[in-house]
């Protein structure tokens, strides 16, 4: 019955509405420079990590529902960078003035997270303070963000971190882990689908060291650089986890 609708539809000029297949639900991370990402769930929850004002990023500004803050350094707690950060919620991964972690687990709209303390340097410490590791949750896609950790992982910390899919890490060296050392965290955590780093010298931003000796034995040019990376839902993990470089100059 319903191919004599369609031919006598055709006959007719009237073309029948075909179904519309809905788009697959995906998560997205956009780089802003620095520490600074915002995450936009399958359902459009907003979080965002250690936002900045560094002059040589340009204005980078966002919106959120959650502001995660790894420590205090003024480069990682500029809230003003996100535009409804007065509606938003803000998590210290610190209590005041670094004083000790503050540890936080809990769940907001389609998110879950949690932290993990480790610390800036390899003093424990003692010259940088303290760090604190973010673990978000949603859709089972499991997103570390690392701070500016200074160190490698404990075996504590690494049970404690739990699985990672898509993992968040600073490889500039000076003030946090340079690229060799960070290499030597991913062994420890073993995420299944993304390395992003982050915290290193890019263009006109020279503080840091550059993300070259993180890729190291490959060229930097043999890796896709995008303006923001797409995880859809439900997909199958890969075989092997990818180096994704993401672009902060998102105009």
């Amino acid at each position: 019955m319903k191919y004599l609708l369609l031919l006598l539809g055709l006959l007719l000029g009237v073309c029948p509405a075909m179904p519309v297949q809905a788009q697959p639900k995906k998560h997205t991370l956009q780089w802003h420079g620095q520490s600074f990402f915002t995450l936009t769930t399958a359902n459009g929850t907003k979080i965002v990590f250690d936002p900045h004002a560094i002059a040589e990023f340009g204005r980078q500004t966002t919106q959120a529902d959650i502001i995660l803050l790894s420590h205090l350094h003024s480069d990682h707690t500029q809230v003003d960078a996100v535009e409804n950060a007065a509606k938003a919620k803000v998590v210290q991964g610190l209590k005041e003035r670094g004083r000790g972690w503050n540890f936080v687990n809990f769940s907001q709209k389609d998110v879950k997270i949690r932290n993990v303390g480790t610390y800036h340097d390899e003093d424990e410490g003692m010259r940088r303070g303290l760090n604190s590791v973010f673990m978000v949750e949603a859709d089972g896609v499991r997103f570390v963000h690392l701070g500016d950790l200074g160190h490698e992982l404990t075996p504590e910390q690494i049970k404690a971190i739990g699985p990672v899919d898509v993992l968040m890490i600073p490889v500039g060296g000076i003030y946090t882990i340079n690229g060799s050392t960070a290499r030597k965290v991913v062994a420890q955590l073993k995420p299944r689908w993304y390395i992003v780093p982050m915290h290193c010298g890019v263009r006109g931003y020279e503080d840091l060291l550059p993300v070259d000796e993180f890729l190291q034995p490959k060229r930097r040019s043999e890796f896709p650089q995008l303006k923001k990376l797409e995880i859809p839902v439900g997909a199958p993990a890969p075989q092997e986890p990818s180096i994704v470089l993401l672009d902060w100059e998102q105009n």
